[in-house]
């Protein structure tokens, strides 16, 4: 891990409703509420940029799919 990089963070993106797969292969995963793509987990960038856990987090109701 570099030096200026934090810990991490608790927030598991995949159980947020938020959540997508863009299927880009430079920027996998992405965030809906925040409106950004990123080669890692959302919620990581936002730990990283912020020390701080995503507030915008939201559960996904259990069976509950996007389908944009």
């Amino acid at each position: 891990m570099a030096e200026n990089q934090k810990a991490g963070t608790l927030i598991n993106c995949f159980f947020c409703e938020h959540f997508y797969i863009t299927h880009e292969a430079k920027f996998p995963y992405g965030c809906r509420a925040i409106d950004f793509k990123s080669a890692r987990m959302p919620a990581v960038d936002v730990y990283n940029n912020s020390e701080m856990d995503c507030a915008l987090f939201v559960r996904k109701e259990r069976g509950h799919q996007h389908h944009n």
